[in-house]
């Protein structure tokens, strides 16, 4: 698979993160270790993943995810292969230090995802989403110390909507001489496109900020399983992909059937090719709960769309 590199780090990630917000959740953990040796045989180096997931199940806590990948790493040995992004700021315990981005929250969770990953220094930490009840002055104080103590290599950002709020954040890590965020994780996909692609996109390649977008195939619509005029399929995703079932959202599908259909290759390979396109994307996070599923998404590195394939997508999905 091939590198690319993220922002202006020294971090080569593969083109396609894989995402394990399933791992616990949707995939057990031998489903979660097949579908990561199925990753890493294709190349892939780069996984993402978060404190919370996956707290919202009865009888979990979070942390589940991080957990599964600390002991297959351990089992396979290959952890000076891989680069390891999580992320911080939802709740984790009671109490009023149990979520956020303040000091006393972050210096207790990045040392449970330490110790659940079972490693010593995490390649990429991320604010989950912004906290607006802390300053940002003190979690870029803090991440810098998690820094300078080996614990962190870079820190990134997550759901950051707002171009000013990303810009207010570098400018205050530049004047006070802490860390500065190398990364951005938006919501972008065919059908999900203005939030990041009205500012953030021009941002991001003026920043030289590394772009991991989340959800790149919203929600499972872009996988092409649903049609005009099909049953709803009963699958855990369906009640998120139910908001892009309208007319411009199955001509979007129409047109990704088409390019996929020449080309011999799958609907969501060709979804994932067009945002490998974008000069400011680095990898979208893909999800897959078993080897079958991520087989479908891994032929997108070696997709180079056409002029035309790109603007026929662009305008279906305007």
């Amino acid at each position: 698979m091939k590198l690319r590199q993220l922002g202006k780090t020294d971090l080569q990630v593969s083109a396609l993160c894989l995402g394990t917000m399933q791992f616990g959740w949707t995939a057990d953990e031998d489903a979660s270790f097949a579908t990561m040796d199925a990753f890493v045989a294709a190349g892939g180096t780069f996984l993402d993943t978060a404190d919370i997931y996956s707290n919202w199940m009865p009888d979990h806590n979070g942390g589940e995810a991080e957990a599964i990948i600390g002991r297959w790493m351990k089992a396979r040995g290959n952890r000076d292969g891989l680069v390891i992004a999580t992320k911080v700021r939802g709740r984790m315990w009671d109490g009023p230090d149990g979520e956020g981005l303040s000091r006393a929250h972050i210096e207790r969770a990045v040392e449970d995802s330490l110790r659940r990953l079972q490693i010593e220094t995490i390649d990429l930490y991320q604010c989950h989403w912004p906290d607006d009840d802390g300053a940002i002055e003190e979690t870029l104080t803090v991440f810098q110390e998690l820094i300078d103590a080996g614990k962190v290599r870079y820190v990134g950002a997550s759901n950051y909507t707002e171009a000013q709020e990303l810009s207010d954040a570098l400018r205050i890590a530049d004047e006070r001489k802490t860390a500065r965020f190398v990364s951005l994780q938006p919501h972008h996909n065919l059908v999900h496109r203005t939030e990041f692609e009205d500012e953030l996109e021009a941002f991001c390649l003026r920043e030289d900020l590394g772009v991991i977008p989340y959800s790149p195939l919203a929600g499972g619509f872009l996988t092409g399983k649903y049609r005009a005029g099909s049953p709803l399929p009963k699958t855990m995703r369906s009640f998120s992909a139910k908001k892009y079932m309208t007319d411009e959202g199955f001509a979007v599908i129409d047109a990704l059937a088409s390019i996929a259909g020449e080309r011999g290759v799958s609907i969501p390979a060709v979804a994932l090719a067009w945002q490998l396109a974008r000069p400011a994307i680095t990898a979208p996070i893909i999800g897959a709960n078993s080897p079958a599923q991520l087989a479908d998404l891994l032929p997108a590195v070696d997709i180079d769309l056409s002029d035309s394939e790109v603007a026929a997508l662009d305008a279906a999905s305007a």
